[in-house]
């Protein structure tokens, strides 16, 4: 697949929680039937709305979206390619990428693959990480350090996006390597699942918890 250098301003284009989904039509019965249907379409909007709730938890930002080409017998064939960062700010993360033959379709896509690929991160009581950590994917490499309280995140790209839908507050970011986005961001993912806790780190290697801080 061959890739060209047309890019898409984001800032234009919906996220995949801005198209509205299709709501049936729910058609009332009189008699007893009337109360059955009362009863089963009261279950159904409850279930609709835990589901918008559970929806609402999740925070996805459009990270680049670019017009692909494949060559196939007839010539060339156009689609969209978006990559999307998927977050709860509670420590789950994931970056997934969907291709589709229009824009909305590919952010559907990118937002599924997101959520298939979650990554649970160990934060602090401070909203930072607990220790350094590398990442590398492909030629693009990552350094996440943690940071004092009221620091920020210090990083940039899609390194920026990815650390801040995890609900990462405090963090020094350093991007080596390659500029490509999406290997950015699979860097950090990478960083971030390495991460591990004090407590974790102390029972892997059989001591207590007293001699890691010795």
């Amino acid at each position: 697949m061959t890739e060209t250098n047309d890019q898409i301003q984001t800032s234009d284009i919906p996220g995949a929680a801005d198209v509205p989904a299709a709501e049936g039509q729910q058609e009332r019965r009189g008699g007893r039937g009337e109360g059955r249907g009362d009863r089963k379409g009261g279950r159904g909007r409850d279930n609709r709305r835990g589901g918008q709730e559970r929806d609402s938890e999740w925070q996805e930002r459009v990270v680049q979206i670019r017009r692909v080409s494949k060559t196939v017998k007839g010539g060339k064939k156009m689609s969209f390619r978006a990559i999307v960062v998927v977050g709860n700010e509670r420590g789950q993360v994931g970056v997934g990428v969907g291709k589709a033959g229009d824009v909305i379709g590919a952010v559907r896509k990118g937002v599924a693959d997101g959520k298939k690929h979650l990554v649970k991160v160990p934060l602090t009581r401070h909203s930072s990480i607990p220790t350094l950590s590398n990442g590398r994917d492909g030629a693009a490499s990552v350094l996440i350090r943690p940071a004092a309280p009221g620091t920020g995140v210090i990083a940039g790209g899609s390194i920026r996006t990815v650390l801040e839908l995890a609900g990462i507050k405090n963090v020094l970011a350093k991007r080596l390597g390659s500029k490509t986005p999406l290997n950015n961001a699979r860097a950090a993912m990478e960083a971030l699942s390495a991460l591990r806790t004090h407590k974790e780190t102390a029972k892997e290697r059989g001591i207590s918890l007293e001699q890691i801080y010795s």
